[in-house]
C-alpha cells in the first residue's frame, strides 16, 4: 500500500503535469525555461514534466529559439496530430459531422440531410457517418481520442437523450449505445451547449466573459454560459429558452406548452410561412432573399423581429455581453440582422442594453459540430491529466 506521502507527491506530479501541459497549448512556442518563469516550477522539474509529455507524443520540440545571449534554447510545441476527435450535429433534418485534430482544426466534414426521424432510420445513418470520419483519419499515437455529438433536445449526465421534442425522442441511451459499438469514450450534450462551447472556443465568443448562444435550426436552445463557464442549471437541463411563451394563448408545441418561441422565429416557422409562397427548404429562400423577392424579404424581416422578441427577453434576465445568433438561421444574416437589432433595441431596458451586442456565429452553421468534437478534445485531456 502507498504512504500518504508517496500518494501526496503522485498526486502533486499530476497537477503539475496539468499545469506545464495547459501552458504549452496555450502559449506554444516557448521554451523550458519560459515555462518555468510562466508557472513558477523550478527548471528541474519542468525538465522533468516536459519529457513526460514528449515521451507520450504529446508535446513535440520544434527547433531553437530566439537567443537572450546564450545557447538558443529548444521550443516545445503541442503535438495536435498525436490523436483526432470526431464531432457530429445531430440535427431534425441533417447530421452533421468533422474530423478534427487535438487544437480542433477541421481536417474532414461531413453532411447528410434526414428524412426521418425514427431511431431505427437515424442510428445506422449517424454511425456509418462516424465510421466514414474514422476511415479518413492519418495515423496518430492515440488514434481517435473521443466523439462528441449535440444533439436536439435534453441530455442526462449519463449521455441518455431524456427528451427532444422534435425529433419525438424519449428515454435514448445513446452514449451508451455509440460506447459499445464504437469503444471509444463518447459524449453527449444538448446541440445548443455544444454551439456555445464552440462559438467561445473557436468563435464570436472568444474571451467574453457573458454570453448566450442562440441555436435557430428547426426549434430554438440556447447555450448560456456566465463567468466563462456553461451554466446547466440545478438538474443541469438548462437552456430551453425555445420554449419561453411569447403569446400567452398561442399555438400548442410539441414539448406541451402554447405559444412557444421556436413556433415563431425558428426554422420550421420560417418554412411554414414559407410554404404559402411555394418555397420548401432554407436554401431556396435563402436565394429569392438574394434575388430581392420582395415577399420573401418581409417573411425574413418577420422571422428576425420575432427573434428579437425573446433575445430582448434574454437580455432583460440574463445582462449578458453578447448573443450570439448561430445555427442555420445564422446564414440569413443579411436580410435578418436589421429587425432583430431594431427589436432588441426597441424591447430592451436600456441599462441592459447599452454595452450588450448582439452577433452572427463566427462559424456560421457549424458551431455545435465544432463544439462536439472541443467535448471529446477536452474529456480526452483531462484523462491524461488525471493519469487515467
Amino acid at each position: 500500500m502507498k504512504s500518504k506521502a508517496t500518494g501526496d507527491l503522485a498526486m502533486i506530479k499530476k497537477m503539475n503535469t496539468a499545469i506545464v501541459l495547459d501552458t504549452i497549448i496555450a502559449q506554444a512556442p516557448l521554451s523550458r525555461a519560459q515555462i518555468s518563469e510562466q508557472t513558477g516550477l523550478n527548471k528541474a522539474t519542468v525538465s522533468s514534466l516536459v519529457q513526460d509529455l514528449i515521451d507520450s507524443r504529446l508535446v513535440v520540440e520544434n527547433g531553437p529559439g530566439q537567443s537572450s545571449g546564450g545557447r538558443k534554447p529548444v521550443m516545445l510545441l503541442f503535438n495536435s496530430s498525436a490523436g483526432y476527435a470526431i464531432g457530429i450535429d445531430l440535427g431534425v433534418n441533417y447530421i452533421r459531422g468533422v474530423l478534427t485534430d487535438l487544437e480542433g482544426s477541421v481536417l474532414q466534414e461531413r453532411e447528410l440531410a434526414l428524412q426521418t426521424h425514427q431511431l431505427h432510420d437515424v442510428l445506422p445513418l449517424l454511425t456509418a457517418c462516424i465510421k466514414d470520419l474514422i476511415s479518413l483519419m492519418p495515423d496518430s499515437p492515440y488514434g481517435v481520442v473521443g466523439i462528441g455529438i449535440g444533439v436536439p433536445g435534453i441530455v442526462s449526465d449519463q449521455g441518455t437523450i431524456l427528451f427532444a421534442p422534435n425529433l419525438e425522442w424519449q428515454e435514448v441511451p445513446l452514449q451508451s449505445m455509440l460506447q459499445q459499438q464504437f469503444n471509444i469514450p463518447v459524449t453527449i450534450d444538448n446541440e445548443a451547449n455544444a454551439g456555445a462551447q464552440g462559438e467561445q472556443k473557436y468563435g464570436a465568443g472568444r474571451n467574453i466573459t457573458h454570453q448566450i448562444y442562440v441555436s435557430v435550426g428547426i426549434g430554438i436552445g440556447t447555450g448560456i454560459i456566465l463567468n466563462r463557464e456553461l451554466y446547466k442549471g440545478a438538474s443541469g437541463f438548462s437552456g430551453e429558452l425555445g420554449h419561453l411563451s411569447i403569446d400567452l394563448n398561442g399555438k400548442p408545441c410539441r414539448c406541451g406548452n402554447q405559444g412557444c418561441w421556436e413556433l415563431y422565429a425558428s426554422e420550421n416557422a420560417l418554412l411554414e410561412q414559407a410554404a404559402e409562397l411555394g418555397y420548401s427548404d432554407l436554401d431556396a429562400l435563402l436565394a429569392a432573399a438574394a434575388a430581392g423577392e420582395e415577399a420573401v424579404l418581409v417573411l425574413f424581416r418577420r422571422i428576425g423581429e420575432c427573434l428579437g422578441v425573446g433575445i430582448a427577453n434574454i437580455v432583460n434576465v440574463f445582462n449578458p455581453d453578447v448573443v450570439i445568433i448561430g445555427n442555420r438561421m445564422s446564414r440569413a444574416e443579411a436580410w435578418i440582422n436589421e429587425a432583430v437589432q431594431e427589436t432588441v433595441a426597441r424591447r430592451t431596458l436600456p441599462q441592459h442594453f447599452s454595452r450588450m451586442r448582439v452577433l452572427f456565429a463566427e462559424l456560421s452553421d457549424q458551431s455545435a459540430v465544432r463544439g462536439a468534437a472541443y467535448y471529446a478534445i477536452n474529456q480526452f485531456l483531462g484523462r491524461i491529466k488525471r493519469g487515467d
